[in-house]
């Protein structure tokens, strides 16, 4: 049962990445259309939201069914999701909020999308290696 939540965890985790790639594909779908922009990054960040909690509540359920210890994995993954969670909030508080229909505006804020999102899949990304590599037993955090 335990390997079967870690496993859903682990997939989970993978589909988050996929949705983080292709989230750099609304400011260029949305590249002439300011509001279709906040739209879309206010979609986006919902799915965001929704995916990162079903990650978060199945690493809890194995963490408490596998009776695993709070270790510094564990914990470094709490961070990383608390810290994503914080910077996509503000970020679509920073979209809704700036006047969009200004094309210098538009443009610094579809920068900072893109920003952002390479952050976000740097993050999951090393997250990933480290854990590959600590099932591997190559590091031990």
């Amino acid at each position: 049962m335990v390997a079967q939540i870690i496993a859903t965890h682990s997939i989970l985790v993978k589909i988050f990445l996929a949705f983080l790639m292709a989230g750099f594909f609304i400011p260029k779908m949305t590249a002439k259309h300011p509001l279709k922009f906040r739209k879309a990054s206010f979609i986006y960040t919902m799915i965001f939201q929704a995916i990162a909690s079903m990650i978060a509540f199945t690493g809890l359920i194995a963490m408490v069914m596998g009776e695993y210890p709070f270790s510094m994995s564990i914990i470094l993954m709490i961070l990383i999701w608390a810290a994503m969670m914080y910077i996509e909030i503000k970020k679509y508080k920073v979209i809704k909020t700036t006047h969009i229909e200004d094309p210098a505006k538009h443009a610094l804020l579809k920068g900072l999308f893109y920003k952002i999102s390479a952050v976000q899949v740097f993050l999951i990304a090393v997250m990933v290696v480290l854990m590959v590599f600590k099932a591997k037993g190559l590091v031990a955090i």
